[in-house]
């Protein structure tokens, strides 16, 4: 019974933990998620955004156009969407390792990527309407006809505009990139590991986790997480295209992620 509930407690204070760590994250990142996505969107057709030449005269148009609501713009949904993203990818993660860790001794690589996977998914799924409404914040611009007051005013425009499913908009390359992106870093993330102390080992310092220091694992997180990024990057961009709020008229700007990558690629 003891130790149940001491797996119990450790499934939360991970899920705690990732919870806190994404709302560190959007806090100290969000002007620059601004900027990418509004980079993500702009395909060099006719567009209600400016034009910018690279990050930071991005973030100084901006900031003088909009001032510091513009670089915080969707910064409710982010914060929402972030720390419930994180908190419930590392307990469906954490849950899905031990349910896979039954009569063995530790877990293949293939049952790692299959536990972020399925983390993924689920995380998708729940969160992808507040993505959408972030998305949707971000893009606003002062020149905005009927623009959205707010998180709550978006969720209920979009439901009397555009009914219950646009807010499922972008849920394929989103669970493409919520899937994949988690698969590769946390797979990379444990190999890597397993890597690191195998060296340590080697070097006469035991081979456990006790042996890794800070600079160990903040080295293991950005290379995960590099990896992770520069191999899901498309899929972001497709889901912010599908995402963007129609015209006045009522017709998307795309169909569907098909119709993006054909049009992108043309």
């Amino acid at each position: 019974m003891s130790a149940w509930r001491s797996v119990v407690d450790w499934q939360w204070e991970n899920a705690t933990a990732g919870a806190l760590a994404g709302l560190a994250t959007v806090t100290f990142s969000h002007p620059l998620d601004v900027v990418r996505t509004r980079f993500q969107v702009h395909d060099g057709r006719i567009s209600n955004l400016p034009s910018y030449k690279n990050t930071p005269h991005a973030l100084f148009t901006i900031a003088r156009s909009e001032g510091l609501r513009g670089l915080y713009a969707g910064f409710y949904p982010a914060v929402l969407g972030s720390t419930f993203s994180w908190g419930l990818y590392f307990f469906f993660y954490s849950k899905a390792k031990q349910r896979y860790l039954e009569n063995r001794p530790e877990l293949s690589p293939g049952l790692h990527l299959a536990s972020a996977a399925e983390a993924g998914a689920l995380v998708s799924l729940c969160t992808n309407p507040v993505w959408l409404v972030k998305t949707r914040l971000q893009l606003q611009t002062p020149q905005q006809v009927r623009p959205y007051s707010g998180f709550h005013d978006a969720l209920r425009t979009i439901l009397k505009e555009e009914g219950w499913k646009a807010l499922y908009k972008g849920l394929v390359p989103g669970l493409f990139l919520q899937v994949t992106h988690g698969a590769i870093q946390f797979t990379a993330y444990e190999e890597l590991r397993k890597a690191f102390i195998q060296l340590k080992s080697e070097g006469g310092e035991g081979s456990t986790d006790d042996s890794l220091d800070s600079i160990d694992y903040a080295a293991l997180g950005a290379t995960s997480k590099l990896a992770a990024i520069v191999s899901t990057y498309p899929f972001q961009v497709i889901r912010s295209r599908l995402q963007q709020r129609p015209s006045t008229d009522g017709i998307p700007r795309y169909m569907d992620s098909w119709h993006v990558m054909k049009q992108t690629a043309r």
